[in-house]
């Protein structure tokens, strides 16, 4: 459970306060089973032999109850000029104050990040370089939808792609394709996530196919470092076998369910509510974008047409010189499940055109909002 909080003095806190069980690396090295040595190192989920009274968890000082981790032993870092973690390693909530010598159970140390991870450190890290942040800068941040993998990649792709002769690719099914088409439309992508980029979806398809065929560690020429954790990898291996493949099985499918290769991202992903397609901004985490979408495809149905994972409960948060705090707030997929709720899609509809909701904490603002009713009950 990663915990980010800051104050209107300036001062941020990162914390994994949760419950763990006290199993520390020396204990799961001594008292893992056959299973668990090779659970532990790969996932941080011990399996230790209960046969064994040496193997018993322990208790720290300041632990509420034996058995689990005290406070002082989880990972946390106070007062960095920002704190971000994108459900990630705690080791680069801060890439200028890496956090070390926690146990595995908390997370990894020196391994590759996700292209989540990687873009909103140089996201967070350009705007905490800037300073003089406000409540807006954080709300557009949450809908700016930068794709890392476009940044990283999609240039390499359409050059690789004008670059195949006759501009053909041969499918998985061993048909040739003519995929000179999506070769100006992912040079001409904007690199978002936005419901008006074109090629967005292009890419999107692309790089899931991609990455079902080529094996991670062989999808970069240069590989992770972990002196270098939020630039590497970098490259992308266009040479690689699997990459025709994947280009002409994306544009065959989009072509097999008559998608434009340039069709706009909002009309190919987006949710039905009160019988109304709301256009969804957004992608997905392999992509990198900070505004996180995991939807659905129907191709036959005209693409993602409904969104099961997303940005949920959102908050952009900040102080203004006064008492009050100056909050911005979104339930993207809004307050009730009962369709006839005028709640039903209030806020859905809020986060398909990038709207938030004021929230209101003081009496002033209370009292100045337009749908303010009051209610006087007497005895």
């Amino acid at each position: 459970m990663n915990t980010i909080a800051a104050d209107r003095a300036g001062h941020s806190l990162y914390t994994q306060s949760q419950v763990l069980p006290r199993v520390t690396d020396e204990l799961a090295g001594r008292c893992s089973t056959e299973l668990g040595r090779t659970t532990y190192p790969a996932s941080g989920i011990a399996i230790l032999d209960g046969s064994r009274g040496d193997c018993a968890l322990g208790s720290d000082p300041g632990a509420v109850v034996p058995g689990i981790f005290g406070p002082a032993r989880m990972p946390t870092l106070k007062d960095a000029p920002y704190a971000e973690n994108s459900n990630g390693t705690a080791w680069m909530t801060n890439a200028d104050r890496p956090l070390t010598g926690y146990e595995r159970i908390y997370g990894t140390v020196g391994t590759q990040l996700g292209l989540r991870t990687r873009g909103a450190i140089e996201d967070v890290a350009a705007m905490a370089d800037r300073g003089g942040l406000t409540v807006r800068d954080l709300q557009r941040q949450q809908f700016a939808n930068r794709v890392p993998a476009g940044d990283l990649a999609a240039g390499d792709v359409a050059r690789a792609c004008a670059a195949l002769p006759g501009g053909t690719a041969t499918g998985s099914d061993g048909k040739a394709v003519d995929v000179s088409g999506a070769c100006g439309v992912l040079k001409a992508w904007d690199r978002t996530m936005d419901t008006g980029s074109r090629g967005a979806l292009l890419f999107d398809r692309f790089w899931r196919r991609l990455e079902q065929v080529v094996p991670a560690d062989r999808l970069w020429k240069v590989p992770f470092s972990a002196t270098d954790p939020v630039r590497t990898p970098n490259t992308l291996k266009t040479d690689a076998p699997g990459f025709p493949t994947a280009l002409a099985d994306t544009v065959a499918e989009l072509r097999g369910a008559g998608i434009a290769l340039d069709a706009p991202l909002g009309a190919r992903q987006f949710v039905v509510r009160d019988g109304q397609r709301l256009p969804v901004p957004g992608g997905a985490g392999r992509l990198g974008v900070w505004n996180v979408i995991e939807p659905t495809w129907d191709a036959a149905a005209g693409g993602y047409t409904e969104v099961l994972f997303r940005s949920s409960h959102l908050q952009a948060v900040g102080w203004d010189g006064s008492r009050c705090p100056v909050a911005r707030t979104l339930l993207t997929y809004s307050q009730s499940s009962n369709p006839k709720s005028p709640h039903f899609a209030d806020q859905t509809r809020l986060f398909s055109g990038e709207k938030w909701v004021a929230s209101r904490f003081c009496e002033r603002d209370i009292l100045c909002s337009p749908k303010l009713k009051v209610v006087r009950v007497r005895r």
